[in-house]
Order: structure tokens, then sequence, then C-alpha cells
């Protein structure tokens, strides 16, 4: 019954597969799809039903993908078709941090060409931002970052300028003077810290756009001051850049291919699965952008 997707297709996994007909689906908005969003947290797919197991024993689907074995069972609507040309290890980038990142700047902010982005945080996601916001036509992009290797690592992906932002007072006030003194017209945050959702808001000019890409604990408390709410400033929290997977991934494997969207850049370690614990402590580390496990 699978239609759209045929064997020796190559195709980019993803976690947001979604039904296309709930009242979410119905208006666009994939990432809140019903059935995705009452089954992925039970490690099911989309039917309620697992297609995993191991000596009789039902295994559990992790966030409807299970990318970390040889072989995974996914909905239709979670594998995507791409070009062959664009090799295995760079399309798995497109599935998440990358969709995200250049989504956010291009789908879910719609960055005018010439305008000012400012991205805060410049890991994995980030430095997407920074992509879309160039893919995008943006004059001034606007990196803010604590550390200073990935500040330098924007400047190489698209940012036409570089902000310490350890000192938040004096990072809002060089953020600016960089865009004659009202601020930026989109400020982006992805550092997934309360001070960074702080900046955000005090650095976006009166009537522009901030977008919340980072997350803390659901339970956890964010405060602002009030001042910085004001001006007509609009704010929304995305998670996947306002991905619709199906028209999306091809477009931006397709950026690739033209060499208007860097992903071998992305890609800071290759590992084998067996050490794939290696690659998460690297992350919790904060080390690298991406690793990418390789199955050969």
């Amino acid at each position: 019954a699978v239609v759209g997707v045929r064997p020796g297709d190559h195709v980019v996994c993803s976690w947001n597969p979604h039904c296309g007909e709930c009242f979410y689906c119905r208006r666009d908005l994939p990432i809140l799809c019903e059935p995705y969003k009452r089954q992925e947290p039970r490690g099911v797919l989309l039917d309620g039903r697992s297609r995993l197991s191991l000596d009789g024993e039902l295994v559990h689907h992790f966030s409807v993908v299970s990318s970390h074995a040889q072989y995974c069972v996914v909905p239709q609507s979670g594998a995507i078709v791409v070009p062959r040309e664009i090799p295995f290890d760079r399309a798995c980038l497109i599935g998440c941090g990358v969709m995200t990142g250049v989504g956010a700047a291009v789908r879910k902010a719609e960055v005018e060409p010439g305008s000012s982005v400012l991205v805060i945080g410049c890991g994995a996601v980030g430095l997407n931002v920074v992509q879309g916001a160039r893919i995008a036509g943006a004059a001034t992009i606007i990196a803010a970052d604590l550390d200073a290797d990935r500040r330098e690592r924007a400047l190489e992906f698209g940012a036409t300028q570089a902000v310490d932002a350890s000192e938040p007072a004096a990072a809002l006030e060089a953020i600016r003077k960089l865009c004659s003194g009202r601020g930026p017209d989109y400020a982006f945050e992805s550092a997934g810290h309360e001070g960074a959702f702080r900046l955000a808001v005090e650095a976006v000019r009166p009537g522009g756009q901030v977008v919340f890409l980072g997350k803390v604990n659901v339970d956890r408390e964010v405060s602002f001051r009030w001042g910085s709410l004001m001006g007509e400033k609009r704010i929304v929290r995305s998670s996947y850049g306002g991905a619709v997977p199906s028209r999306d991934f091809p477009w931006l494997a397709q950026l690739y291919l033209e060499g208007r969207l860097k992903l071998d850049e992305l890609i800071t370690r290759r590992i084998r699965l067996d050490d794939i614990n290696e690659g998460f402590e690297d992350m919790r580390r904060g080390q690298g952008i991406r690793t990418v496990v390789m199955f050969e």
C-alpha cells in the first residue's frame, strides 16, 4: 500500500511523519500532527503499533525513526526521496538540524532580502540559521556565541559579523550598533538557555520577529523584562523550521548539490556504530558540530 517511494530509492528519514488528515495536518502544521503527538512518546508508529521485535519481545521505535540500527521501519511520510547524487553521510544531516535552522529563516520567519538577522548560539542549528539567512538574501547576519571558535565558524557559513555573547549588556550594545541602533529585523535563539531567550527579545527591533529554536526543561520557567516585550514584537516557537519534509528535504538536497548549502563543513567526526557512545559523550561536552555514524 506504499506509494511515492520504491525499493532502491535514496531517502532521508523524518522524525516528524504525519498523517495528512488530522486537524493540524489540514492546516499545514504537520509538526503538530495529532496521531504523531499521541503515539511518538509511546515509542510506536502512527497507528499505535511497533514493527520491531527481538527474540519475540517488543522493541520500541525511538522518535519514529530508530536510526541507530542498520535497518529501521518508518511510515511512508517519514521516508523522503532525495536525489541519488547526494552522499548518504551528507544527506542524513538534512532530517534534523539543517531543516530546523534553514527552515526557521526561510520558512518560519520568511527572512526578506536585504534585512538584518541575529543568530544567538552557533551550534548545529544556529549555523544552519546563518545559512538560511544567507540563502534568503539577508544583508546583515550577526552571529552571537560564547565560544570564539563557533563565532569563527559562523563567519565561514555566511555570518557578516560575530559578537561575543558572554557579557549580555555589551553584546546587546554591539548588536544594536551593527543595526543602526535599532536592533535586527529578526532574532533567532538557538542556544537553549534562559539568557539567550532574553537577549533575543531585548535585541530585536520594535516590530521585529523573534524565533525561539532552543529549549530548556519543559517545567522550567523563563522570565523576561516586560519592557523588552513591548513595541509590537512578534515571538514564535519553532521545533522544525516550518518543515514540510516532502517539499523541503529534496529542496535542501538540491541546494547542496548546487553548492549553495554547506553540509560537509558541518561534519566534525565520523564514527562506527560500535563507537556511538563516544559520539554522545562529545555531544554532552559540546565538542564538534555533527558526528555521523558510518555503517560501512
